[in-house]
């Protein structure tokens, strides 16, 4: 077995910067062990427990569960209300659309289900947000066109106009 190597301390902003890079490349993978190396060295690097948990939701797709089980374990460490709110949502969110994507008519009644609690989250972060910061929002706002378009005939009318959502484009 490989034993890992440390990185230090003074290098962690480049790493944090390599890491972003690369999951903007799409490869989660790598910027998944980029953010392990700088948990290694920084455990409660708040960055990096972020990058680390977008990263495994960029792998839902292709290992859903045990993602999410890994996900959720990492939403815990996160020290600020706004975040742990919003990136609930943003999972819940992610797991949504897999299930969607595996079920393109939108019949299965956990794919509504999830794009509404990861609405609830999206909630939750609005009432606690930074100033200026409407990423909740239009996240939320994600969610309901997604209803709205792929999902009206299993939310049913009653639903969408909880939501504030009107079944008419």
């Amino acid at each position: 077995m490989y034993s890992l190597k440390t990185i230090s301390s003074g290098t962690i902003d480049a790493a944090h910067a390599r890491a972003d890079r690369y999951r903007l490349l799409n490869e989660p993978h790598e910027a998944e062990s980029i953010s392990l190396d700088i948990l290694a060295v920084a455990p409660d690097d708040q960055r990096a427990l972020v990058m680390l948990l977008l990263s495994i939701a960029d792998q839902f797709k292709d290992d859903l569960m045990p993602n999410v089980k890994r996900t959720q374990v990492l939403l815990d460490r996160l020290t600020d209300e706004y975040d742990r709110c919003y990136y609930r949502g943003l999972v819940t969110e992610r797991w949504a659309k897999v299930l969607l994507r595996d079920d393109p008519v939108g019949r299965n009644r956990m794919v509504y289900d999830k794009f509404k609690e990861a609405m609830c989250w999206y909630e939750k972060a609005e009432a606690v947000r930074p100033p200026d910061n409407e990423e909740s929002l239009l996240r939320w706002n994600t969610c309901a066109r997604i209803i709205q378009a792929r999902l009206a005939s299993m939310s049913g009318e009653h639903h969408l106009e909880d939501l504030g959502i009107s079944k008419k484009p």
